[in-house]
């Protein structure tokens, strides 16, 4: 599979080499298809035009285009010419973006700059280029994740070429396989996202299946472009599978005969979903966890081969979890009744530590603190229950309350706001800010939601703005988010 494969661009090589002529890339939008060979020949081109353009090995390079073949030749393109990719969300606001682009110091941007520093470069042109050898592999780093993780301002986790590969095989070794070569995978998730990049996109590399590209998901759309392109697995997030289940069950039947596997990760599946789905087509959503900084899959329900509602299952082969106190000390599973910890993970899929000199990272003996909280049932199924700090998941993406109090907190007459997330059955979580203002200050409900569209990322921003004489606290004086997600009254 990717034993051979050093970088992560060598796993595009390969497919092309055990399948040139089968179906790599399936565009929705345009219904362009590209062979393995056609696409594998595509990277070479970007490779060059990036070494031609001044890239050198552990350049960082921003991707800042949709979900579509021409970011997947960015990707590869850029890991082949031993450059580190730094994906961005088209949608992100330029001042995110220019702090994106600052911290990692990139000096060259794929897609579109957004009056950014670097240096741009349009998207890759989809057409034939001499072949490239490649650059870079193993600990070299290939992709920087930015993740609002605990600390409230985003940080690049450095995953390196083995840590990309490491996941891909894993994931491989778990039956059913998430992806083999005869799948045609619909990606609708965004591929800048690690989530869309590695379960999506690496998997696809690496089995020589097919990727269907949705830039960007309607249940429409996505029932019409799994029924259309005979799509087989479906690699989804929670809402996606809430706005499925909304559409009538006749055409569920129709459109989705053609699937074999659901498999669903980035937040936790709401209660009741898993049975719907397997009531209106029969076939059960096998759930994962995992995080950037884990390059990105540790869990899965298809480790133990059963959907457990509640669960995000067990630790994928070659990877280890266990649940440790504040301090890194194991808890004693032995129990009659094991209580919650910390969860911390091992595996070759691990990162190297937070960008730029890889602090925070795996502990002397490779464990790593993921911030979230669980319990393992007695099966050894691993159940999450909380976060440690609160951050809230929009769609499978992470906001971190600080960073929108902190947006917030520049309109004039603020004296406190506080964020928190709530339940949206659109999207799993959404943001709920509530403000504090000084005394004979006016603000309106419009006024603070425009204020944060212009700073912020559309999920980030606030989707619920209340008003409040004070905040709730803790005797020791900390905000009391918890009483906050409830309604004012």
């Amino acid at each position: 599979m990717t034993a051979s494969a050093r970088n992560v661009a060598d796993l595009v090589r390969a497919s092309a080499h055990r399948g040139p002529k089968h179906v790599a890339l399936v565009d929705v939008t345009t219904a362009n298809s590209y062979t393995w060979s056609e696409f594998d020949s595509f990277v070479d081109r970007e490779a060059h035009r990036l070494v031609d353009a001044g890239v050198e090995p552990g350049d960082r390079v921003v991707v800042r285009l949709p979900t579509g073949p021409a970011f997947c030749a960015a990707v590869f393109g850029i890991l082949r010419a031993g450059g580190v990719v730094v994906p961005a969300g088209p949608g992100r606001p330029n001042r995110e973006l220019q702090r994106l682009v600052a911290d990692s110091g990139a000096r060259l941007l794929v897609g579109d700059g957004g009056g950014s520093d670097a240096e741009v470069l349009p998207e890759p042109e989809l057409v034939p280029g001499e072949e490239f050898r490649t650059i870079g592999s193993g600990e070299d780093l290939a992709v920087l994740g930015y993740t609002s993780g605990t600390s409230g301002v985003p940080r690049g986790a450095m995953l390196s070429h083995r840590a990309l590969l490491a996941n891909v095989d894993q994931c491989a070794t778990l039956r059913p396989a998430p992806v083999t070569a005869g799948d045609r995978v619909l990606l609708a998730l965004p591929l800048f996202h690690v989530y869309g990049l590695g379960p999506g996109l690496l998997q696809v590399a690496g089995a020589g299946a097919t990727a269907v590209l949705l830039e960007r998901f309607d249940p429409d759309g996505a029932l019409t472009a799994i029924r259309e392109h005979r799509v087989s697995t479906l690699v989804g997030v929670p809402p996606m599978y809430q706005a499925i289940l909304a559409q009538p069950v006749e055409r569920l039947r129709e459109d989705l005969a053609t699937v074999r596997l659901f498999t669903s990760g980035a937040a936790p599946l709401a209660a009741g979903l898993l049975d719907a789905m397997r009531q209106a087509v029969g076939l059960p959503v096998y759930e994962g966890y995992g995080l950037t900084e884990t390059g990105p899959v540790l869990t899965s329900t298809l480790v133990g081969g059963v959907p457990k509602p509640g669960s995000v299952g067990r630790a994928l082969p070659g990877v280890q979890v266990r649940l440790v106190d504040t301090d890194g000390r194991p808890l004693d599973q032995d129990e009659d009744e094991p209580g919650t910890g910390l969860v911390a993970a091992k595996g070759d899929n691990l990162f190297s530590g937070y960008w730029p000199d890889g602090a925070h990272g795996p502990d002397a003996e490779g464990w790593f603190r993921t911030g979230d909280v669980g319990y393992l049932d007695e099966d050894g199924d691993l159940h999450l229950v909380d976060r440690a700090g609160d951050l809230i998941i929009v769609n499978g993406f992470n906001v971190y309350p600080h960073e929108v109090e902190q947006v917030v907190a520049e309109l004039d007459g603020v004296a406190e706001a506080a964020a928190v997330g709530v339940p949206d059955e659109r999207t799993g979580e959404s943001v709920k800010v509530v403000i504090v203002l000084d005394e004979g200050v006016e603000l309106t409900e419009d006024t603070v939601k425009d204020h944060c569209t212009a700073r912020l990322a559309k999920f980030k921003v606030p989707a619920v703005v209340e008003f409040a004489s004070t905040l709730p606290h803790s005797p020791t004086g900390k905000l009391a988010r918890a009483r906050l997600r409830l309604p004012l009254g």
